[in-house]
């Protein structure tokens, strides 16, 4: 299983300090950096210092690091228009040597939307929007150099792009699609994703979920072992259980329900815990790291956990 670092630096968190916790990433060798795409923290933190925009932050980030993958989990359909978000994602394939990968969703949290004045329409509305994108994107991403791209759909229309720049990877960076709807998730996954994402359910909820999407791939023609399966939890490992309760407290979260609903707790227990997921199909844990300044936390993920595991 390999394991990928996601932050949530809505909840308060600087470029600097994700620069911290990605050049630790890296040193440590986990196979990537991730972060949420949201601008406005959940709860009852103030988020300061204030958010930071997912594209640009990778941006820096690609610059900044070597070899690690680096992108969203995930970014809202609702955020961006589509024909910018292909050139944006397609500048940081580029300047990272072809390290980006695409996390798209039909967005969820209507607050950040009143906040900063972004549209949110109704779930099958935003779950349209997602449909488009996903088309227009690759479409433009596909399109051979020097032929010119077109797109009519309800929400967007382009008419004779260069379908410009291109990512370095090919045929295009590895798009991630999740959630857990019943139909129209699972056969967006089957027919643009590279990877297909169970994030923070049970391990039986997860089977449940991969077994739907591995249908889906069937159901469109696709051999289900070329859709890569992930999940994503809370993770906090302790060396003892003082330090997990710690570590807990520190992120307001309780130790125990973290053991029964996420993942926590001494190296074995965490490694177990992960094996779990590994047996119903799992093969990248996305390991959510809530508070970003416990560097120490990563040190020792990567030194008892990471080699049991990969």
């Amino acid at each position: 299983m390999l394991l990928r670092i996601f932050t949530e630096p809505q909840q308060g968190a600087s470029y600097d300090d994700l620069l911290a916790v990605a050049q630790k990433t890296e040193e440590n060798g986990f196979d990537a950096f991730f972060r949420s795409d949201h601008y406005l923290a959940m709860g009852d933190g103030n988020g300061l210092p204030g958010p930071t925009d997912a594209w640009i932050t990778l941006a820096g980030l690609a610059r900044e690091t070597k070899r690690i993958k680096l992108g969203t989990l995930v970014s809202s359909a609702t955020f961006r228009n589509p024909g910018v978000l292909a050139i944006t994602v397609a500048q940081v394939d580029q300047m990272s040597g072809g390290r980006a990968e695409l996390g798209l969703g039909a967005g969820w949290f209507e607050a950040e939307h009143a906040a900063y004045g972004l549209d949110f329409p109704d779930t099958p509305g935003r779950f349209d929007l997602l449909t488009e994108q996903l088309a227009l994107i690759t479409g433009l991403w596909d399109t051979p150099v020097g032929e010119k791209y077109n797109f009519e759909g309800e929400h967007y229309q382009l008419t004779d792009s260069p379908a410009l720049p291109k990512p370095i990877q090919q045929p295009h960076p590895p798009i991630i699609v999740g959630g857990a709807g019943k139909k129209r998730t699972p056969a967006l996954a089957a027919q643009y994703a590279a990877e297909f994402n169970a994030g923070f359910r049970s391990v039986e909820q997860t089977a449940v979920m991969f077994e739907r999407v591995q249908a889906a791939c069937t159901a469109a023609g696709r051999d289900p072992k070329t859709l890569s399966l992930s999940t994503a939890h809370t993770v906090v490992v302790g060396k003892d259980d003082a330090e997990v309760k710690q570590r807990a407290d520190a992120i307001g979260r309780d130790a125990d329900d973290l053991r029964a609903n996420a993942i926590a707790g001494t190296p074995a227990e965490v490694v177990d815990r992960l094996g779990q997921f590994a047996a119903a199909g799992s093969q990248r844990q996305y390991v959510q790291i809530m508070d970003l300044q416990d560097l120490d936390h990563l040190d020792l993920i990567a030194a008892e956990v990471l080699p049991q595991v990969s």
